[in-house]
C-alpha cells in the first residue's frame, strides 16, 4: 500500500486534563502516516486522483483547535476517525499526537500517543417476520448506516423465506449488507443489538419470531471463537436465506474456515438440498 506522511505538524490548541492547560493552551506536534493506492495520481499527475495534504493538514488543524479535549488519546481518536471517514480512498491512518509542553515537572522530550485505525468490511444478516418487515428491514438498514463509525456500501433484494428451526410463525423477510466500518467486531456487535432493542426485538423463542435479526457474517478474514462473538456466523453456511442474499452482493467473499467462496458455498447447500 503506498503513503503519504505529514510530519510534526505544529498546532497551538487547548487540551489537557488540567484547566491552565485549557485556559492557557501548548504546542501540539501531529504526524501521519496515510495508506492508499496512488498509482493513479502518479499516473495521470492529477491532483483529484490523490489526496491534498495541504487542506488535510488544515483539516487536522480545525478539529484540534475547534474541540477541547482532557486526553490526547481522545483527540487522535476524533481526527483518525474524521480522516477515514471523509476520505474513500484513505484505507488506514497511524497518527502520533506529541505533547512537548506536557506538564510532568520532569525533563522530557514530549509525550506522545499513536493509534493505527483503518477500515474493515463486514457483512451482515438481517431478517424481520413480525410487523411491517420491510420498514424493519430498511430502518435497520438506515440506523446501521447513520451509526458514526459504519457506512452501508450494498444491499441485496430482500427474499421471502420459510422459516427456520422453529416453524410456528410467519415467513421471514431477508437481506444481506456489506458495510464499512471503524468499529472493532465487539463494538460492531453492540451497535447491533442496541438497534435491535430500538426495533423491539424480543427473544422470547430460540428461532422464534421477531421484528429484526442482525447478524454479523463475516469480517475482513477474522475468526473469532469468543463468547460474546464468533465470527464467521457459525451456521451461515447451512442457511440458504443467508447465503442466497449475501451471494448477490458478494459472491467471492472468502470463508476464512471453510476457504470457499460464497457462490461456492451455496451451490454446495444447493446439491446438498436437492439430494
Amino acid at each position: 500500500m503506498d503513503k503519504i506522511y505529514i510530519e510534526d505538524l505544529e498546532i497551538f490548541a487547548n487540551h489537557g486534563v488540567y484547566q491552565e492547560e485549557k485556559n492557557l493552551g501548548q504546542k501540539f506536534l501531529v504526524s501521519a502516516e496515510i495508506s492508499l493506492n496512488l498509482q493513479e495520481a502518479g499516473l495521470s499527475d492529477d491532483l483529484n486522483q490523490t489526496i491534498n495534504y495541504g487542506l488535510l493538514c488544515n483539516e487536522i488543524e480545525d478539529i484540534l483547535k475547534k474541540n477541547t479535549f482532557d486526553l490526547i488519546e481522545k483527540a487522535a481518536e476524533e481526527v483518525a476517525s474524521y480522516i477515514l471517514l471523509k476520505y474513500s480512498t484513505i484505507h488506514r491512518i497511524k497518527l502520533k499526537i506529541k505533547k512537548p509542553w506536557a506538564p510532568i515537572g520532569k525533563s522530557i522530550k514530549y509525550a506522545a500517543v499513536e493509534v493505527d485505525r483503518c477500515k474493515h468490511t463486514a457483512y451482515i444478516a438481517l431478517g424481520s417476520n413480525i410487523g411491517d418487515k420491510n420498514k424493519n428491514l430498511n430502518d435497520a438498514i438506515n440506523m446501521i448506516n447513520n451509526s458514526p463509525f459504519t457506512k452501508v456500501i450494498k444491499t441485496s433484494k430482500f427474499y421471502t423465506t420459510k422459516p427456520f428451526g422453529y416453524l410456528d410463525q410467519d415467513d421471514f423477510l431477508n437481506c444481506a449488507i456489506s458495510i464499512e466500518t471503524l468499529l472493532t467486531p465487539e463494538k460492531l456487535m453492540k451497535v447491533l443489538l442496541n438497534i435491535e432493542k430500538e426495533l423491539k426485538r424480543e427473544r422470547i423463542i430460540k428461532w422464534g419470531p421477531r421484528t429484526i435479526d442482525l447478524d454479523i457474517l463475516l469480517y475482513d478474514h477474522l475468526i473469532s471463537s469468543r463468547e460474546e462473538i464468533i465470527i464467521p456466523h457459525p451456521l451461515m453456511q447451512e442457511r440458504m436465506f443467508v447465503l442466497e442474499p449475501l451471494n448477490e452482493i458478494a459472491p467471492y467473499a472468502l470463508h476464512p474456515l471453510l476457504n470457499k467462496r460464497i457462490f461456492e458455498l451455496k451451490k454446495s447447500l444447493e446439491n446438498t438440498e436437492n439430494l
